[in-house]
């Protein structure tokens, strides 16, 4: 069996820019106490971001994770097709 790259790629990238990133970070403009490490964490890792409560900021972040994710979700199809077929 062989993994969709376009598919996973997709599937990954909405999974971590929407509901991870976005999700986190809408919930944290209502509550700002929620989520803030995880918030600060994943601003760590992405320049330009900063895990301050606004909307901008949330939008840019989310930009992020979605590219990420993709990618990331690309490189594991690609690995795993790669694996499963030697």
């Amino acid at each position: 069996m062989r993994l969709s790259i376009k598919g996973m790629s997709f599937a990954c990238g909405l999974m971590w820019g929407i509901l991870a990133v976005f999700g986190v970070g809408i919930v944290n403009l209502v509550w700002p106490s929620y989520g803030r490490e995880f918030l600060q964490l994943v601003a760590s890792i992405y320049p330009g971001y900063h895990a301050t409560p606004s909307f901008g900021q949330l939008i840019v972040g989310t930009l992020y994770a979605l590219v990420d994710g993709a990618v990331g979700g690309a490189i594991f199809a690609w690995l795993y097709n790669r694996l499963a077929t030697a």
